[in-house]
C-alpha cells in the first residue's frame, strides 16, 4: 500500500500509526503537535469520522478497496456488534496476528515476513498478509527461517512484548496459537471503530 510521507500522515491523524513514527526520533523532530481543532472539516462530525477511517486503513496498512470490502462484510454479517466485527477481521490478517505475536517489530515489518515466505500457518507456507485466521490456528516461523537475521532480535523483543490475550506464544518455537476471537476492548487503542461505520453509513 503506498502512502505518503509518514511523519506527516501520523500528524495529521493524530496517531502513531506507523512504526517509524513510534520512534524518539519523531518525538524529537518536532512533527509531533496537536492537531488543531479549530475551524476546517476536521471540526465536523463527518470530518472526524473521516479521521476515524484513515487511522484505521494507515495502521493496519490496508488499501482503500480493501478497507471498504472489510466494512461492508462487518455491516451484512448477522449477530454481534458491527464494530466488533470490524475490528475482529482487522485483527484476524495474518500480517496484524504476526506483528501481535511480537515476531515483527511493526506491521509492515510483519507484512514483509509473510509474503516472503518465512510465515506457516497450520504448518503450511502461507504468503498472504490478509489471509484469516481462525481459531485453533498455529501460526508461526518456518524452521528454515529461524535463523536468518531478520527474526534475530525475537528472543529479546517478546520478553517485553504485550501479547493480546487471545493469542499465546510459545517464545521456544517462535508460535503463536489463536485461543480466541479478537475483542476491540483489549487492543483497539485510539480507534473508534463506531464512528468509522457511521462514517460509512453516509455514502
Amino acid at each position: 500500500m503506498k502512502t505518503g510521507p509518514k511523519y506527516k500522515i501520523c500528524r495529521r491523524v493524530g496517531d502513531r500509526v506507523f512504526g517509524k513514527c513510534q520512534t524518539t526520533k519523531f518525538t524529537i523532530s518536532g512533527t509531533e503537535k496537536p492537531r488543531s481543532k479549530k475551524g476546517g472539516r476536521m471540526a465536523t462530525e463527518y470530518g472526524g469520522q473521516l479521521l476515524e477511517k484513515q487511522k484505521a486503513r494507515f495502521t493496519y496498512g490496508v488499501t482503500e478497496k480493501q478497507f471498504t470490502r472489510y466494512v461492508r462484510a462487518a455491516q451484512a454479517a448477522h449477530g454481534g456488534v458491527p464494530a466488533e466485527r470490524l475490528y475482529a477481521a482487522l485483527e484476524s490478517r495474518l500480517d496484524n496476528v504476526v506483528y501481535r505475536l511480537g515476531l515483527a517489530p511493526t506491521r509492515q515489518a510483519a507484512r514483509q515476513l509473510v509474503s516472503h515466505g518465512h510465515i506457516i500457518v497450520n504448518e503450511e507456507r502461507n504468503k498472504i498478509p490478509s489471509y484469516t485466521v481462525r481459531v485453533s490456528d498455529r501460526v508461526a516461523v518456518r524452521l528454515a527461517s529461524r535463523d536468518k537475521g531478520v527474526f534475530t532480535a525475537v528472543p529479546e523483543r517478546v520478553k517485553d512484548w504485550s501479547v493480546p490475550e487471545w493469542l499465546v506464544l510459545d517464545t521456544e518455537t517462535y508460535a503463536g496459537v489463536i485461543k480466541a476471537l479478537p475483542h476491540q476492548s483489549s487492543t483497539a487503542g485510539t480507534i473508534n471503530f463506531s464512528s468509522i461505520l457511521e462514517f460509512y453509513s453516509r455514502v
